[in-house]
């Protein structure tokens, strides 16, 4: 019975959880946050890529019209 009494008062399990808790939900904010933004990132360089593609071809039509 002095085991289940010294058990039940015995809290330093219960900061083992909220550690746990805790960093279950900063994952969770990050996975979400990741999600969020990833589409938006994937267009801004889907936007880069095309434009650089442009300024590269505009750059390959004025050095063939100059020769």
């Amino acid at each position: 019975m002095k085991l289940f009494a010294k058990f039940a008062n015995d809290e330093s399990g219960a900061v083992t959880v909220d550690w746990v808790v805790l960093t279950a939900a900063i994952v969770g904010i990050a996975i979400a946050v990741i999600a969020l933004i990833s589409g938006g990132i994937n267009t801004a360089s889907n936007n880069i890529n095309d434009q650089l593609g442009s300024a590269n071809g505009s750059a390959a039509a004025n050095i063939t019209a100059n020769t």
